[in-house]
Formats: structure tokens, sequence, C-alpha cells
């Protein structure tokens, strides 16, 4: 079967295992249903996830101009200490960035690979977790706005790293370590001002289970500004990759904007 589309990430569906899907403009693929076949990618151009215009991606998914200006990019997005909301206080678009930051978060602790903590929306649990690659994941500290997880975040990471080593993560080398443990060791660390909301927060742990029939022990990251076309036999996928039997590895979310052709033989 041939599709063609711009490339977003893969939306998921919380099941054991998770369930993954390609969502294009007029049609979508169960990724779960062809793992053991081969699919053949075809980049063919770009299309930026903002303005819709077919121009070069810069960077998560936009073109550069909507990149430096859209509010969806601001620096507060990889930073939430930088959120400014709650002051009233505008980045780019204050409406925007209210919407957003105003809202309950989530500071947790996750396993993808090493321990890490990490910052979310509490609408995006378990969404998060899944695109991270995460096995394990636990809540720390449910606050009311952005701001507040942010700054928790920064406290934590001096403990804590908070990133995720993809490669270490994609072949399946998982941390052992006792979440239950961990979280109550987190709670000197903690800001004054969080330790009330991280006494009420429900601290379950979320077990992810992924569509993986053979972890890759090389890997390759496919690169479609080098490799525009590529086939090979899919046989797992995790976080927001795609693992093919040859070790070659595929970032769907490194390529948000990217238009393509897929043949799924």
């Amino acid at each position: 079967m041939q599709y063609e589309g711009v490339l977003n990430k893969m939306h998921t569906e919380l099941l054991n295992p998770i369930q993954y899907y390609l969502v294009f403009e007029q049609s979508f693929i169960h990724l779960n249903q062809v793992i053991q076949k081969n699919i053949e990618i075809q980049h063919i151009g770009y299309q930026c996830l903002n303005c819709k215009k077919e121009k070069k991606i810069f960077r998560q998914g936009f073109c550069y101009d909507c990149f430096m200006k859209s509010p969806a990019a601001g620096d507060w997005i990889m930073r939430p200490e930088l959120s400014t909301a709650h002051l009233g206080i505008a980045d780019r678009d204050l409406v925007y960035e209210q919407k957003v930051q105003l809202q309950p978060h989530i500071v947790y602790l996750a396993v993808a690979s090493d321990l890490k903590i990490g910052v979310t929306r509490k609408t995006q649990v378990p969404t998060r977790w899944i695109d991270q690659g995460a096995s394990f994941a636990i809540a720390v500290s449910e606050v009311p706005n952005r701001y507040l997880a942010g700054i928790t975040e920064v406290a934590l990471k001096n403990h804590y790293t908070d990133k995720t080593n993809w490669r270490k993560m994609l072949q399946n080398q998982i941390l052992d370590v006792d979440l239950n443990t961990a979280v109550k060791e987190i709670e000197p660390l903690l800001p004054d001002e969080i330790i009330p909301f991280y006494q009420q927060t429900n601290h379950e742990i979320f077990q992810l289970n992924y569509p993986v029939e053979k972890y890759p022990t090389t890997l390759n990251s496919l690169n479609l500004e080098k490799n525009p076309t590529f086939s090979g036999k899919l046989v797992g996928i995790k976080g927001q990759y795609l693992l093919f039997e040859n070790g070659t590895v595929f970032n769907v979310r490194s390529y948000e904007g990217y238009k393509v052709y897929l043949n799924i033989l």
C-alpha cells in the first residue's frame, strides 16, 4: 500500500502493547499492523507544520520564520522555568502562553535508559512518557502552572539527568531502579513551596510496554537529508522511533514537516 503525506509525531494509544498510528491529511497507518513488513520511505519535500508553506524545515517541524516567531516555539517550551504567563508577561503571545502555561503540570521521574527528571502538562500523561520511550514513570509533584514545574526541575537537575540516552533506550538497556524509593528520597530536594504539592500527588507507577519484536544490538540512525530513500523490515516501535531489522532506527519526531512517500510491501 502506498501513502503520501507530511510527517508528524506518531499518535499513540495506551494499551498493552502501546498502539502507534502515523496520521496524514487524507489517511493513517496503524503501524503495529505492519511490523514484520517491509517499508519504503522516500523524502520528497517539506511543509512547515505552522504556516503550511513548502519551506525547508528548520527545527521542531517549523520553517525558520515560524520557529523564530511562533509562540509554540518559545524558549519556555524547553526551559519551563522561563515561563512568565503567571505574571501576565508575554514572551511572544500572552493568550497562547496563558492557555498552555496556566494549567496543571507534572514533574516526574522516568526510566527510559537512566533515571531522569522531566516536566509535562497533566493532559500529556502518559503520552509524554511514551514519546520518550520510558519503560516506567512516576509523578513526583502536580503543580498548577508551568513555572512551578520548571523551578522544581531546575532544583532536581543537580541530582538527576534531564536527558534520555536514546541508544540505551532503543537497545532496552534500562536501569533497574525502585521508583517508590526514588520518589520518597526526592522530597528533601524539593523547593519549599513545592512540598505541599508533592504531598498531595498520587505517586502511582506507570509501566509501559512497546511493540518490539527484536531490539537492535547496533544502531544506525536514518538521516533523510543524506539518504532520502530507505527500505527495510520494521521489527518494532519505541518512543518516537521505528526500528528496522538491519539496525537502522528512524526518529519520526526529528523529521516532522518532511513530506514523504511510504510504500508498505
